[in-house]
């Protein structure tokens, strides 16, 4: 990603090393304690996700440490938590159903620990085990400006790793996981790729909102502000029943911020002011945040953000054009009681990007590639309403949404504006029991999408509309106390209008089983299996006017993914590991050369390995992933070109981090990022090569006594400015006669980024 140095070399040896020297190289750390009182009530408005991102989010509302066993909450989620709560309830909320419970220590801790089967006997008074005595092997998460997880957490980004790289785009934002890859250069070109994967076969999520489709081919799908993300949540792989409908790779989830996320204990009021400037583009941010409640069951929060830069350099020094942008977003959300039990959200973003961008921005400026005049906008409403009543087993979700994405392309000289619009609106109605240790959830939903095409005389003349309803059911199950299970299934049902006014549908129920066993306290064994189906959709709005349309005779996109796996935990460091293989059959596509129609091109394989570790050690935060990727269509292997919308081909890659608090006013890091080079890479009009490189970031993030609610921000990107193609962009075909201009963007070179914010 934006960042190298050395070239690497056999990678596997390298990686091998590194996480066997992390994982026992070093000594065990001690646990600190806080000290609070129970009885205090405060506010909680943590949304849905991870169980232990859950606690840790719990803890730290309340200043305290909280201890987790890693093996106990992998592939765990909890339920969103809320009201005005004491630290007990609160816990109880996110645990409901999951068989686990909290006890204190006596130092003023809490450690996350299995409920037992019968009621224990009372303890004695002098029972108490301090932390340091305790039987589970533990993780200490730490609450305070040093705490937290290392900057490489398998399948998690938080808003704080986000926030410590100064992050500006989702090569930024994602550079942390070694699984995904973004290339592209410039925003306007990202595309998101998971385990080779184009982000095109994921359902990808803003606060709930599906992103459909792709506007335009040759652009990124995705648009996101990250300077809003409270975390980013990568479930690669088949999704489970609750993933929504075609999550043939699995599922991309943003999650943006809430306003009592952002309130300290006891504020009524808050506000962010930030500043940032980065050295290579010679740009700028500003971001203003205004967030507070409203009442004691009402909050709120308005956020403003504009972001300038010209184009950037490589790391040669030499000027990559067109890739200069402006970038403004506008963001309000509100969540409150509406009754008692009853909790509404809303929320609204739009998201713009404009700047000059060549025809085709994934690849650079050639004879047949001018620049022209590139707007991209998108808009999300979101509604969501829970019923969540104390004195029933129920627990009612309702969730409706409505996002539009919008490109308008100047083409100056030729035919002008030409403009391109996927509009999503759908519906989400979910329930969720607890029997016991037992969870069940079942559901429905539905979407339609509409799209249209045209020239800005008639910017509707081309449309086509797809909708897909599914039910779906999904339960977790403790079949013992060292036994999980997980299984369900959905059924959809596809139907597409295409361009032509020709009717398609498609329908098939997709079933999913996962097992997780404790064989010790500290390790469990993970295994799994899921399926997809995906129908006719609306997929790419610019070849509307080509009568570009999916073939009658498609048969739907099925899909499926076997893992294997463990995770394995001990006092502070943590291992987990796993086997996948995902098959798409009858993946659709256009391809090179032939007439512009959707049709099955055949069967999609990617088969790999992922390895992640993590230790903590007094003040520092370790961490490293490393994984291995062969994707193929065909058996041949991918590459960006001739499989758009499918997937390329990723080196080996090796990620580390590490994560300093120096004290409680200064923290301070390193994430580098390895990518072993495909020398040879087959396609049908000659052989290309993707080069390996090494990228490497640092960071400093001070907040002076001197000034309260102030943080400096100092950020090297590329700190060793190193010039290369990412994996995740077009590969380079200059070589071959006629294919000259066919390339992606280099990426930016070192970059020194300075940010101020002042927190209110």
């Amino acid at each position: 990603m934006h960042h190298q140095h050395a070239r690497p070399a056999a990678l596997h040896p390298l990686a091998l090393a590194v996480l066997l020297a992390l994982g026992g190289a070093l000594a065990h750390a001690p646990a600190r304690a806080q000290s609070a009182a129970d009885a205090q009530t405060a506010a909680y408005d943590l949304p849905a996700g991870p169980l232990d991102a859950t606690l840790t989010g719990i803890a730290r509302r309340a200043g305290r440490i909280i201890v987790i066993d890693p093996a106990l909450v992998s592939g765990r989620t909890a339920g969103s938590v809320r009201g005005s709560l004491t630290l007990e309830q609160a816990f109880a909320q996110a645990l409901a159903g999951s068989g686990l419970e909290i006890a204190p220590g006596g130092d003023g801790s809490y450690t996350l620990r299995k409920a037992p089967s019968v009621p224990p006997a009372p303890p004695k008074p002098e029972a108490t085990v301090p932390l340091k005595e305790a039987v589970l092997p533990v993780v200490t998460v730490r609450a305070g400006a040093g705490g937290g997880i290392s900057s490489v957490e398998p399948g998690r980004v938080t808003g704080k790793t986000i926030a410590r790289y100064a992050a500006t785009d989702l090569e930024d934002v994602l550079a942390s996981q070694p699984e995904v890859s973004v290339g592209g250069g410039h925003a306007a070109a990202q595309k998101i790729y998971v385990r080779g994967m184009e982000d095109t076969l994921f359902n990808v999520r803003v606060d709930g909102a599906s992103q459909v489709g792709q506007v335009f081919h040759h652009t990124a799908r995705v648009q996101i502000e990250p300077e809003l993300l409270s975390r980013v949540d990568v479930q690669s792989g088949t999704g489970d029943a609750t993933a929504g409908p075609g999550a043939l790779g699995g599922t991309l989830r943003f999650v943006t911020k809430d306003p009592l996320e952002l309130l300290r204990p006891g504020e009524r009021v808050g506000a962010l002011m930030k500043g940032g400037y980065y050295s290579n583009a010679e740009g700028y941010k500003a971001h203003t945040s205004v967030f507070g409640r409203l009442s004691d069951d009402w909050s709120a929060m308005a956020a403003l953000t504009r972001q300038d830069q010209n184009d950037y350099e490589d790391g040669s020094g030499r000027p990559v054009t067109p890739t200069g942008s402006r970038q403004q977003l506008g963001f309000l959300k509100l969540v409150g009681k509406v009754a008692q039990d009853h909790t509404l959200r809303l929320s609204y973003d739009h998201n713009r990007d404009e700047g000059d961008r060549t025809q085709r921005p994934q690849w650079v400026p050639s004879s047949f590639n001018r620049a022209y005049p590139l707007q991209r906008d998108r808009q999300t409403w979101n509604l969501g309403y829970r019923w969540q009543p104390t004195d029933t087993n129920a627990d009612v979700e309702i969730s409706l949404f409505q996002t539009q994405a919008e490109l308008d392309q100047n083409v100056v000289g030729r035919w002008g504006h030409y403009l391109g619009k996927i509009e999503s609106t759908g519906l989400d109605l979910r329930n969720t029991q607890r029997f016991g240790a037992h969870r069940l959830t079942y559901g429905l939903d539905h979407r339609e999408d509409r799209v249209r095409a045209g020239y800005a005389a008639n910017p509707s003349e081309q449309q086509e509309d797809g909708q897909v309803s599914g039910a779906y059911i999904q339960a977790s199950m403790a079949a013992t106390d060292d036994l999980e299970i997980r299984l369900g299934a959905r059924h959809d049902r596809y139907q597409l209008t295409n361009v032509n006014g020709a009717r398609q549908r498609a329908s098939g129920t997709s079933p999913n089983l996962s097992l997780r066993y404790s064989v010790t306290p500290e390790l469990a064994l993970l295994a799994g299996h899921a399926r997809a189906l995906r129908g006719p959709q609306a997929r790419d709005a610019f070849k509307l006017e080509t009568v570009a349309t999916t073939a009658t005779n498609t048969r739907p996109e099925r899909a499926r993914t076997s893992e294997v796996g463990f995770d394995y935990g001990e006092g502070a460091w943590r291992v987990n590991a796993k086997v996948y293989q995902t098959t798409v059959a009858d993946a659709i596509a256009d391809p090179v050369g032939k007439p512009v129609q959707f049709e099955n091109v055949g069967t999609l394989k990617s088969n790999g390995m992922l390895l992640h570790t993590a230790y903590d050690w007094h003040s520092f935060k370790l961490g490293a992933g490393f994984h291995h990727n062969r994707s193929t269509l065909n058996s041949r292997r991918l590459n960006g070109y001739e499989h758009n919308g499918l997937g390329t081909s990723q080196g080996d890659t090796l990620t580390m981090s590490i994560d300093h608090a120096v004290s409680e006013r200064l923290d301070i890091g390193w994430l580098g990022r390895f990518v072993k080079g495909i020398d040879a890479l087959d396609t049908t009009v000659g052989t290309v090569r993707k080069p390996g490189y090494s990228v490497h970031d640092i960071y400093a993030n001070w907040r002076p006594s001197t000034v309260a609610g102030l943080t400096v921000s100092f950020v090297v990107k590329n700190l060793f400015g190193k010039t290369y193609l990412d994996h995740g962009s077009n590969e380079d075909f200059q070589h071959i006669a006629g294919y000259e201009g066919v390339v992606g963007f280099r990426e930016p070179g070192r970059e020194i980024r300075v940010e101020l914010a002042m927190r209110f």
